[in-house]
């Protein structure tokens, strides 16, 4: 299990919460994170700026217990730019169960952002017309296949609201993402390789 959340928790570090109204200019998402129906951390996210520039910070947080005793940590931070739909600079720090990682990346030049390039960035409903999204956690591609599921009712805060799903296949785990009929991003479900169910649902 602590394998197939770590190759998981890869491509989830650049989802957002669907959209909460902060102070002007600045938007806050919380988003907490279960495995098998228990919580075992959060996302927090900050997004600022206006027009075609934003600027996206990051804070991610699990721990998964086993008779009480933590098995597995997972800390991520990162700080995004984006320039409307492409990212343009990347900075995230990663302890992954203990290994740690560093990813700095930049738009200029020929390097991973060369072009217009999207992560895995759930909030922004153009990641469904998307081939292939950026790892934040390797700074490497993986080519990817997003197709619509279904129109079905999740739990929103306590609330039964009409959402639709969409797949995102090609990672370790097929990664079902929820959006509003507002394309608000409103909930997130995996299966693990190892069977187990994670899931993202706001508080």
């Amino acid at each position: 299990m602590r394998r197939t959340l770590r190759r998981w928790t890869g491509v989830l570090c650049l989802g957002i919460a669907v959209l909460q109204p902060a102070t002007a200019g600045v938007d806050e998402w919380n988003f907490r994170a279960f495995l098998d129906g228990s919580p075992i951390g959060e996302h927090r996210f900050v997004l600022s700026g206006a027009g075609d520039e934003r600027r996206l910070s990051s804070e991610a947080s699990f721990a998964v217990k086993l008779l009480g005793i933590t098995a597995y940590r997972y800390r991520h931070s990162a700080t995004e730019r984006w320039r409307g739909n492409c990212l343009v600079r990347l900075a995230a720090d990663t302890d992954d169960g203990g290994k740690r990682s560093r990813v700095r990346l930049d738009a200029e030049g020929d390097g991973p952002l060369a072009g217009c390039v999207m992560s895995f960035a759930y909030w922004n409903p153009a990641i469904r017309s998307q081939t292939r999204l950026l790892n934040a956690q390797t700074g490497l591609h993986e080519n990817v296949r997003v197709s619509r599921i279904e129109e079905s009712v999740i739990d929103v805060r306590g609330t039964a609201t009409q959402a639709v799903r969409w797949r995102i296949t090609g990672p370790a785990a097929a990664i079902d993402i929820w959006y509003s009929t507002a394309d608000e991003w409103i909930g997130l479900d995996s299966t693990l390789e190892s069977g187990r169910k994670l899931s993202y649902r706001l508080p």
